[in-house]
């Protein structure tokens, strides 16, 4: 075993004393590393389950999706409940591949500043969140969370949208031609329930709607923000998922 060992150590020391050789086991490492975890997403439709329920997002919940990432809230915020016991049942069912099919990027990760928000959706009304995003120590005393009341001041152009419909239907989200010719009207109705919603609920499943920041006259940031936060974890019925029926 000493001699085994030894001998181990002697290669090493010659491969750090060859930088030529460092070099190009260096490159094949990181190339053999690249490989394993590039490889898998050119055959990423075939490893992702089909769930009954997922949709793409709402105008309005993209342009909040859009808020959520620019505002660095993954930076405290992860959207993946893994698979224990704990996590499980302090957040609800551990999250599915399929539910970030159409993130561009995905919101997985480790980091938990704040608790996690992949099954946020419905627990909480708008009021609570607009309260929690305006002073969030208003309603959690000992949050760190930042202040984020100019969202309440910054105004949305609802005919910005189609062009951001656009780009994501070019990496694969499927939006048609007529989810992006509405989408101006779809963002302002959810965010309006005076207006005629039939168009937004029949083109986006589940999709709430809500005059989400007490002020249907004007469009907002925190209306988009709000209702992105109010449909996670929605759109999968966990009480009737079955796994074995939802690959076919």
């Amino acid at each position: 075993m000493a001699n085994g060992t030894s001998q181990l150590l002697g290669f090493h020391s010659k491969i750090e004393r060859n930088v030529t050789l460092l070099l190009v086991l260096s490159l094949l490492v990181v190339t053999v590393g690249g490989i394993v975890e590039i490889a898998p997403l050119f055959w990423l439709e075939n490893t992702i389950e089909k769930v009954k329920g997922m949709r793409p997002y709402s105008p309005l919940e993209l342009a909040g999706r859009n808020i959520y990432v620019r505002e660095g809230c993954y930076v405290c915020h992860s959207q993946m409940i893994r698979p224990f016991r704990d996590e499980v049942e302090r957040y609800g069912h551990y999250s599915l591949a399929a539910e970030s099919m159409y993130d561009h990027p995905f919101q997985w990760g480790s980091k938990r500043t704040g608790p996690d928000l992949a099954r946020v959706g419905a627990r909480y009304s708008n009021d609570w969140h607009v309260a929690h995003l305006v002073n969030p120590r208003s309603v959690v005393p000992e949050s760190v969370m930042p202040l984020y009341a100019f969202l309440l001041g910054s105004e949305l152009d609802p005919n910005a949208m189609a062009a951001h419909l656009i780009a994501n239907s070019r990496v694969g989200v499927p939006y048609d031609q007529a989810m992006i010719e509405s989408a101006a009207a779809d963002m302002t109705a959810q965010a309006n329930p005076e207006l005629d919603t039939s168009g937004i609920t029949a083109r986006y499943p589940k999709a709430v709607v809500g005059n989400f920041d007490g002020d249907a006259a004007r469009l907002t940031e925190m209306d988009a923000l709000v209702a992105y936060l109010q449909m996670l974890g929605t759109l999968v019925d966990f009480s009737v998922y079955k796994p074995e029926e939802n690959e076919r």
